[in-house]
């Protein structure tokens, strides 16, 4: 699985952990940025992220800021991008199994990094249920997927 991850300079210090995190574990990942605690804007960071997924380069992104609000509204305003905020573990499992997230969006400020670790785990631990679910997920973007 390869992972894409990205966020802004308050989201910095975790991100950086996550990369030890996820090579410990196997896992292939690219640092889209930022690579310094100076402030940034995120957007800078987060579409080529955002565009990556898209277009399946990689499974799935996890983004991380602040308050995981403005990386978040920037990843979807790409029409293949179901980006979401998750500040618990069951937020991040519901978004997987129920919504199809391909990124999720971790809150620096609000969450301690042991429960970032476990929302990054259950994300990328998790499967879309589909069922039910297909036909929502189908009518989210506003054109229809190439």
């Amino acid at each position: 699985m390869k992972i894409a991850l990205g966020g802004d300079h308050a989201g910095f210090v975790y991100k950086q952990h996550l990369k030890s995190y996820l090579t410990d574990k196997g896992f292939s990942f690219k640092d889209f940025g930022p690579f310094s605690e100076e402030s940034c804007d995120y957007p800078d960071f987060i579409h080529p992220l955002a565009t990556a997924v898209e277009s399946g380069d990689f499974h799935l992104g996890i983004i991380i800021c602040g308050s995981g609000n403005g990386v978040a509204i920037t990843a979807n305003k790409h029409q293949g991008i179901r980006c979401a905020l998750a500040w618990s573990v069951e937020i991040a499992q519901l978004a997987r199994s129920h919504n199809d997230a391909n990124v999720v969006s971790i809150p620096a400020r609000f969450v301690s990094l042991e429960t970032a670790l476990e929302i990054v785990d259950t994300f990328m631990a998790t499967e879309f249920e589909g069922g039910r679910h297909q036909k929502r997920v189908d009518k989210i973007p506003l054109s229809p997927p190439e």
